[in-house]
């Protein structure tokens, strides 16, 4: 018997599936992400709601943090995450998202960065977000 899972109190998983089905874009379609991180664990369970790694799995996706390095699969929280720049719920990811899909992030850069996550929330409310860089 696998784990408990209360749909009605994980508005992460709710605010993943929502996004997911109104795109064509998949997980491996992101660039960068911004996941709400004003405790750490969130973080990981964004990581297993939005699809990057399987339900359970988050600790190994960062472990040794390769994978979500600048220069990762998956750059993760490249401003600093919210446990360093304050919990503004969020906030700080929806403008470093837009920081790097201007190509304006500096030393932090995600190069050819062209698609977004952010993602708030850590109980029942919570949402989700995909950002695009400009298509010409």
């Amino acid at each position: 018997m696998g784990p408990v899972r209360r749909p009605h109190v994980d508005g992460r998983r709710r605010a993943a599936e929502h996004l997911w089905s109104r795109t064509d874009l998949k997980p491996s379609d992101v660039d960068v992400a911004g996941l709400y991180d004003g405790f750490s664990i969130l973080a990981l369970v964004w990581l297993e709601a939005l699809g990057f790694c399987g339900h359970g799995e988050g600790g190994a996706f960062v472990e040794g943090g390769t994978r979500i390095a600048r220069t990762g699969d998956l750059p993760l929280n490249t401003g600093g995450g919210q446990l360093s720049g304050g919990r503004l719920h969020g906030f700080g990811h929806l403008h470093e998202a837009v920081v790097q899909l201007r190509g304006a992030a500096g030393e932090r850069q995600v190069p050819g960065a062209e698609v977004a996550v952010v993602a708030n929330g850590g109980g029942p409310v919570a949402g989700a977000m995909l950002l695009t860089a400009a298509r010409g």
